[in-house]
């Protein structure tokens, strides 16, 4: 027999990886739905076809489990180098052109407890903070590869400014934009936080 912290020891049955990727995905699906609100386990479970047990086995409660879900969003695109900064922009914000998809209503959904919860603002950070964060560094860096330079201030600036749209949109107005809105919204709001010249 086999002790605790000993090499070999099992606890249990192995987690089945399946359902997790399961109970991840349904977690998902569902806060996008109906909102953190009516999101609880017995709503979980009705919705995957899986026992309430397999849920506390594998989270300790559904705000972690939320977290760990969230983590799996990717709504920031991958910034190409289209040549200028306003290009990069643009790029940066395209799904601003189309309706917010699963991921995106599932991170808007848990918005505002996040604010109290330490599990859901570590899920918001990982899928939308940080990769802007990344996105808007790679954005300046191709513009100072392209011989103009951004000061700090100006780079932390441009940071916040994308970070509060992303919120506006998410929450306050995700209705989609016409391409041309997004450039007027670059044009006039973001070019202007770092100057080409």
């Amino acid at each position: 027999m086999h002790e605790l912290g000993r090499p070999g020891a099992r606890l249990g049955r192995p987690r089945d990886a399946d359902l997790t990727d399961r109970l991840l995905t349904g977690a998902l699906d569902l806060v996008a739905e109906v909102g953190l609100d009516r999101f609880n386990a017995d709503a979980l479970v009705t919705a995957t076809g899986a026992g309430k047990a397999a849920v506390y086995r594998r989270w300790p409660n559904t705000e972690v489990l939320l977290a760990e879900a969230l983590g799996r969003c990717h709504p920031v695109p991958e910034v190409p180098d289209t040549g200028s900064l306003r290009g990069d922009l643009v790029a940066l914000l395209a799904p601003w052109t189309r309706a917010l998809d699963r991921d995106e209503r599932a991170l808007a959904a848990v918005v505002g407890q996040a604010l109290h919860s330490e599990e859901l603002r570590a899920g918001l950070e990982s899928a939308v903070v940080g990769p802007l964060d990344a996105a808007v560094a790679a954005v300046v860096g191709q513009h100072t590869a392209r011989g103009h330079q951004v000061s700090a201030r100006q780079g932390a600036l441009l940071r916040r400014l994308v970070l509060a749209l992303w919120w506006d949109r998410s929450v306050a107005d995700p209705a989609p934009r016409a391409a041309a809105e997004v450039g007027e919204l670059v044009d006039r709001v973001l070019l202007p936080v770092v100057p080409v010249g």
